[in-house]
Formats: structure tokens, sequence, C-alpha cells
């Protein structure tokens, strides 16, 4: 569950780059977050991560106070999100079932648990046969798909993917964006953010557009308005 409320953010060189931000992201919903470069979505992505902390207004996420939470705790808060970049930023040593592993190791999971758990959200992801290669043996597509594996491995409440498809070609871009679905249906909330206006098109979601630092549109069914490409 995501809720902001008047959040602004001035970056210490005076730069504004969220100007009163109100949004809310029920918990199993599927958003879109759309807008052009500099509109303020890395911004809001990593005040919800509490990378960034907001220079006034509140913030809640998956019962984490973003204005109260302590340093020790915001490793408890990212456990709850799983991340997926543009860039997969798969370790390119370790097989793809270790890049897997990884994440569930990091938290200090049972080795019994971690085999079971891989194994599971790879045959999710359709890779339980490439277990064993590495991420130079697998397509860009497949790459991304061990990432979506990775930032659901441990079984978080929401996953944000930032320009998931930014490097796919759009056979690539329309697989994930499905399993991102799939995912949601299993009942993770899945956040995307893009500016891929043919494939937010694409699908009947909610599409949040936010333009130099305000949310300028919040419906459902893709996103037309010149002003948010």
């Amino acid at each position: 569950m995501v809720r902001l409320l008047d959040v602004c953010k001035v970056y210490e060189n005076g730069t504004p780059a969220l100007k009163g931000i109100n949004l809310q992201i029920d918990d199993g919903e599927f958003v879109f977050l759309v807008g052009s470069s500099a509109s303020g979505k890395s911004t809001l992505v990593k005040t919800l991560t509490s990378e960034v902390k907001m220079t006034s207004g509140r913030g809640i996420i998956n019962g984490f106070n973003l204005n109260k939470i302590k340093d020790k705790d915001i490793p408890k808060l990212r456990r709850t999100i799983g991340i997926v970049f543009q860039d997969f930023r798969l370790i390119e040593k370790k097989s793809v079932y270790e890049n897997v592993a990884f994440a569930m190791r990091a938290v200090g999971a049972p080795p019994r648990a971690i085999k079971k758990r891989v194994m599971y959200v790879l045959r999710l992801v359709g890779l339980d046969h490439k277990a064993a290669c590495l991420p130079k043996q697998l397509s860009g597509g497949e790459q991304q798909r061990v990432a979506v594996a990775r930032a659901l491995v441990n079984n978080p409440r929401m996953i944000i993917a930032d320009e998931p498809t930014g490097n796919l070609d759009p056979k690539m871009s329309m697989d994930i964006m499905r399993l991102l679905e799939q995912i949601n249906a299993l009942g993770t909330t899945i956040l995307v953010v893009t500016h891929e206006r043919e494939l937010v098109n694409a699908f009947s979601k909610r599409v949040v557009a936010i333009g130099e630092g305000r949310i300028i549109s919040d419906k459902t069914g893709g996103y037309y308005q010149d002003e948010i490409v």
C-alpha cells in the first residue's frame, strides 16, 4: 500500500523535483507511472524506497512511515519491495539460479528454503530449464525474466519495474509486461515506470502521469496527451 500526501522534494542545489504529490496505490493494483525525462518519475521512485528523503509532506508504504523511518529499518522496508531495472544488473559470473538465490542469501534464508523458492520463481518466469546458464547465454528478454525472478524471490508485497523494457524489442517488451500481469494476478502490487506510450496503451491499466514534478493525470486505459510524452 502506498499513501503519499502533498509530498515535495527540493534538492540541495535548489532544484524542485516533486511539487505536492498526492498518490494512493492499494494492495494488488497494477499501475503505470508515466512521464518524460526530468518529469519527477525517478525521484518519486527513490522516495518510495527511502533512497531520497522528502522535503515536506507525508508518506506511508507497506506499513512504513517514510517521515519517521530510522536508517536501521530502511532495509526492512526495501525487503517489501522488489526492484526490476532497465539494465538487468545480473552478476555475469553467476548462473541464473545463483543470481536469484543471491537475493535470498542476502536476507539470511536457509538453504532448503532457497532451493525451493528459487526453483518456484524460475518456473513462474519460464526459465527453470535454464537455471544453470550464465546471463551471457540468455537473450535480453530472458535476462530481464531473471531480473523479475530475483525481484520476486523474497516474496515482496510490491514490485517496482523501472523502465523494464527499455533495452528490449517490442515482442520481448510485451512478454515482460504479460509476465508482470501474471505476477499481479497472484496478488503482488505492480508499479511500472515507463515513457513508452505504445506499451502502456496496449494494456487497460491505471495510468498515473507526472510532469514537472506534479501528477497531471490519473486514469484507467492508456495515456494520450502530448504533454505527457
